[in-house]
């Protein structure tokens, strides 16, 4: 890997950023706040699953994480320090509404003075209601399968907007929700925990019904409101273009990845081939009986930005790889399949650099999947279009002098980010790029064990060190070049 620690190398012309281009970096309430039961939060869905024998490496919690919610003015001090313009987090559900219930004032003053600090710094906050962690009493009474936790997410949604709705013009309703659905009830790999492909298709349909309720009663309070969503998407492509079993499965993939979302959302209705899935194998009326009249109206309300969360592309067959990659955290825990449309899909290496999650560098992926969102979505509708995660996890090795060179990540980052220049030469107008994460944190499944920080945390002390990659970064917003 050549080191990136420089905006530009040396021979190579400087590849200028728009002026209007937005640089930040994203988190997320539970992979970094901890103080889990501080304050008045009460159990989250994830803080239940990380109790859940086998669900987490190590059986890692987020009760403490990166200590942020003691840390914050430092946190932030950290921004603006490393340039940012803009930050992107989220508010905890079990922190502002414990066991959905009442607002908590000390919950939501946390946050409150959280987007003071970040305006003191002139940094722009972005907030995100919903990135994952349900108040586990919802849970217990269906969770996202139980419709009325939509309507509850439209009123969790106002009053986080009643305290901050002053201060703050960016609103994204829901952070992935493919993970929050299929991942979660389909495939049990993440919070709740379930396995149920007709729960992970209920769960998706009342997550965007909660979007679009939510962005209704957002819009109607304040028309001046800059409100969206953000979705995790891919390029998922066959193995062989010649065989039509795997031209099957790369358009399944997309369809139960990509436009199982993006076509409700945008278009108003669901891709009619996911539905004909859906059908062969014998659960159609799951979304005939679950879907009402007026729903898909409510979800495709018109909304202003769509955030594009980006990690690696898809290479697609319906027979076996030979050396599959890892797909998820290694845990003791059966995990299944999150596609409903997705038996007999296989996932094949495309002998790409990898990360530590085994997951492929496809910077050109990133250039193809924000091209295609812009002509086939985004473009005719005005929407802008945000990268508001791309990253990737090494494995750092703190140095004797207490530096923390990760070269390949500054790659990465530099690689990425030249990807969307390249959208931009063809015509597809992006306006920012978030990196994920500003700090190492709570991965999930896979707990402390990867990290994606541009700031090292050692989770022991909580000592903050910017790493070579943040330094990389630093340069780029500095000089809004590559």
């Amino acid at each position: 890997m050549t080191d990136a620690t420089d905006a530009s190398r040396p021979g190579e012309p400087r590849r200028a950023f728009p002026d209007s281009f937005l640089f930040g970096a994203a988190t997320a309430a539970f992979q970094i706040e901890g103080a889990a039961f501080e304050g008045g939060r009460t159990a989250s869905i994830w803080d239940a699953f990380c109790r859940v024998p086998g669900a987490v490496i190590n059986g890692d919690t987020g009760d403490v994480a990166c200590d942020h919610y003691h840390r914050m003015p430092e946190d932030v001090a950290l921004m603006r320090e490393l340039g940012l313009q803009t930050y992107r987090f989220s508010t905890s559900w079990s922190r502002v509404r414990p066991d959905g219930g009442p607002v908590n004032p000390e919950g939501i003053d946390f946050y409150s003075r959280l987007v003071d600090e970040l305006l003191g710094a002139g940094i722009k906050p972005w907030l995100t209601l919903y990135h994952w962690d349900l108040p586990q009493s919802l849970e217990e009474q269906g969770g996202w399968t139980n419709r009325d936790t939509a309507a509850r997410f439209r009123d969790y949604a106002l009053s986080v907007h009643d305290a901050l709705g002053d201060r703050v013009e960016v609103w994204t309703t829901l952070n992935e929700p493919w993970c929050s659905s299929f991942l979660s009830y389909t495939a049990g790999a993440h919070a709740p925990g379930r396995f149920s492909k007709e729960d992970g298709l209920r769960a998706a349909h009342h997550l965007m019904l909660g979007h679009g309720l939510a962005i209704e009663a957002l819009r109607e309070r304040d028309a001046s409101l800059d409100l969206g969503i953000t979705l995790n998407l891919t390029v998922a492509k066959p193995a062989d273009p010649e065989r039509p079993g795997d031209v099957d499965a790369a358009r399944r993939i997309d369809a139960g990845f990509n436009r199982v979302f993006l076509d409700p959302i945008l278009r108003g209705a669901y891709p009619e081939d996911f539905l004909a899935d859906l059908a062969e194998i014998e659960l159609g009326h799951v979304l005939e009986e679950t879907v009402q009249d007026g729903d898909l109206r409510t979800i495709s309300a018109p909304i202003d930005t769509l955030g594009v969360n980006y990690y690696h592309g898809e290479l697609l067959s319906d027979r076996p790889a030979e050396h599959p990659l890892l797909a998820q955290a290694p845990t003791a825990r059966e995990t299944r399949s999150p596609f409903p449309n997705g038996d007999g899909v296989f996932w094949h290496p495309q002998g790409l650099p990898l990360t530590a999650m085994e997951w492929e560098v496809q910077p050109a992926g990133l250039t193809e999947l924000l091209t295609r969102v812009h002509r086939e979505y985004t473009g005719e509708r005005g929407i802008r279009l945000y990268v508001t995660e791309n990253g990737a996890a090494y494995d750092d090795v703190v140095q004797a002098d207490g530096t923390v060179p990760d070269a390949e990540r500054a790659e990465f980052l530099e690689l990425h980010l030249g990807a969307i220049l390249d959208a931009i030469d063809e015509g597809t107008p992006v306006h920012g790029y978030f990196y994920w994460s500003l700090l190492d944190n709570f991965e999930w499944a896979w707990g402390y064990e990867k990290r994606f920080g541009i700031v090292r945390v050692d989770y022991d002390t909580q000592e903050r060190t910017v790493k070579q990659s943040g330094r990389a970064y630093q340069r780029v917003i500095r000089d809004r070049a590559l």
